[in-house]
């Protein structure tokens, strides 16, 4: 199963329509569940809904995204051993959080330009939900994924431009020097020129390498040479 999300307050994946591209049918043909999730906080549920993040920022993301796994392994959608997750911006923080801190419920993940430590993101976007580092600093710790590497275990694919002025690099740098030290085996991929996003041929090499990932890791079979960009 793969689970595309964004999260983060006020943001919605989930609409009352259909939208396919030819990439999901194509996967959906090779026995693929594509699955898109919002969690209490996505915007649906108005104010009530932000109120749960406020100061808390991924746990309660974390909480439902699980929630709806287990439901599909429960049902008998999904198989347990190979739920991945991916995302990009918000979307990879929540990836590496979810190979981390839930990594009870989730098995792979393909993280890009992802936030790992809010003290590490722009204060103007962090603050609105998380308060300072000094009045909240209890917050800032349980949702940091670099508080949970000890707890990593499954496969994660990161990615990063390296002179992203969104996200800065130092997110994945600090993340990666955690999962070294605890001899955790991961992948990562930097993009030079990469800003949060590259164009051209570098994103094509970023697309092809999240293809081969899904092959290998959870199709378990040869990538056809025409998925390939």
């Amino acid at each position: 199963m793969l689970i595309s999300v964004y999260g983060g307050p006020d943001a919605s994946n989930c609409f009352d329509s259909w939208e396919l591209s030819g990439n999901q049918q194509w996967f959906a043909r090779e026995g693929l569940i594509q699955v898109v999730m919002d969690h209490r906080a996505s915007g649906h549920f108005g104010k009530e809904g932000l109120n749960y993040v406020y100061h808390h920022l991924g746990y309660w993301e974390m909480k439902d995204y699980s929630t709806m796994v287990k439901w599909l392994v429960a049902s008998g959608n999904a198989d347990p051993g190979k739920i991945c997750i991916t995302g990009f911006s918000y979307g990879g923080y929540i990836t590496c959080y979810a190979l981390t801190y839930g990594s009870n419920v989730f098995t792979h993940g393909m993280a890009g330009g992802s936030v790992t430590d809010w003290v590490y993101y722009d204060s103007h976007y962090t603050e609105r939900y998380m308060g300072t580092p000094a009045n909240n600093a209890e917050g800032y710790k349980t949702s940091s994924v670099l508080t949970y590497t000890d707890q990593y275990k499954g496969k994660l694919q990161l990615v990063h431009g390296i002179i992203d002025d969104n996200v800065h690099m130092q997110n994945s740098i600090n993340l990666i020097s955690k999962l070294q030290d605890a001899k955790k085996e991961f992948e990562f991929m930097p993009y030079s020129g990469g800003r949060h996003g590259w164009p051209g041929n570098k994103w094509l090499h970023y697309l092809n390498m999240k293809t081969r990932f899904i092959y290998k890791n959870l199709l378990e079979k040869e990538v056809p040479q025409s998925m390939l960009r």
